[in-house]
């Protein structure tokens, strides 16, 4: 029903089924992983109404297992990539997997996914950096400028149009000579 990748490992489409709702992923040498994407199959849809809360556990310096939710899948919205990098140090939070006798191993995270109603994933909130699409993903601090092109500053285009606009207002047929 799911699958799991990371970057430079093969895909994990055996989920451990730890209740009929449950599902976990194991990942060994967690401290290695930065972006973790998880998808569905497309051999079983979720029942309508349905979806899946992502969660993130890794043990703490107990070995106790640390949940923290990452977001989710849907019918509709069937894979989503994690930012998990950052949340290794983080604090957990309320989580469906606490009752479980999942084995655990000091070196291996774990990926959960729960079958919740939709109604009530849309009121769950992830820990903010865990999606990728957030604005640092945006920004220019992830640009390395290559000499061999050449770039344009917002405020020139933004020039241009707002001259381009003043221009087609007083001749609608300006641009065509």
């Amino acid at each position: 029903m799911f699958g799991c990748l990371v970057a430079g490992r093969l895909v994990q489409t055996a989920a451990q089924q730890v209740a009929e709702d449950k599902f976990v992923f194991d990942l060994p040498d967690y401290e290695s992983i930065n972006h973790v994407v998880v998808f569905m199959l497309g051999t079983i849809p979720f029942p309508e109404g349905m979806g899946g809360s992502v969660y993130f556990s890794y043990p703490d310096s107990n070995g106790m297992p640390v949940w923290q939710l990452l977001g989710f899948v849907t019918n509709g919205k069937p894979s989503a990539i994690f930012k998990i990098s950052g949340l290794k140090s983080g604090e957990g939070s309320q989580h469906p997997f606490g009752a479980m006798n999942i084995v655990r191993t000091p070196s291996v995270a774990q990926i959960g996914i729960s079958v919740e109603l939709l109604d009530s994933l849309a009121q769950q909130t992830p820990v903010g950096s865990a999606a990728v699409s957030s604005v640092d993903s945006f920004t220019q601090a992830q640009m390395t400028p290559s000499p061999s092109e050449m770039f344009i500053p917002a405020n020139v285009v933004l020039k241009w149009y707002e001259n381009f606009q003043r221009r087609l207002a007083q001749n609608p047929l300006f641009w065509k000579t």
